[in-house]
């Protein structure tokens, strides 16, 4: 039960935060840069195999380290993991894409870090209070 706790508390808030910013950002950052490579259609299967995915990395990475560890240990583990994976988009694009900015790299990566660092900070503490 710990873990579905975990996996569903860290997708929620994730999801919650990602969906806030992808709000803001899409039309204020992403269209404008990166107008010419973006899909004109949202594709939402591909959007929730990366949620599935990601929130079980999150869990296995940095929600785990936190349960045992505390929630500074989430937290740290969760922006090192948002950091990494959001760097691997973003560099990889940047090196392969003919339209891509460093200051969306830059963004991204930011975002990447700080997302996943609080949704496992708070996935963990959650995750102690209900499993307790």
């Amino acid at each position: 039960m710990k873990w579905i706790t975990a996996y569903l508390a860290a997708g929620v808030i994730f999801g919650a935060l990602d969906f806030l910013w992808l709000r803001y950002a899409g039309p204020n950052l992403y269209r404008p840069a990166l107008g010419e490579v973006l899909a004109p259609q949202f594709r939402a299967i591909p959007a929730l195999v990366f949620y599935a995915i990601y929130i079980a990395g999150m869990v296995w990475f940095a929600v785990r380290p936190g349960l045992d560890g505390g929630v500074h240990l989430a937290v740290l583990n969760g922006a090192l993991l948002g950091g990494l994976a959001y760097a691997t988009y973003d560099l990889t694009n940047q090196a392969t894409l003919k339209v891509w900015s460093t200051q969306i790299t830059l963004i991204d990566i930011a975002w990447g870090a700080v997302a996943t660092a609080l949704a496992s900070g708070a996935a963990a503490w959650l995750t102690t209070r209900i499993s307790a």
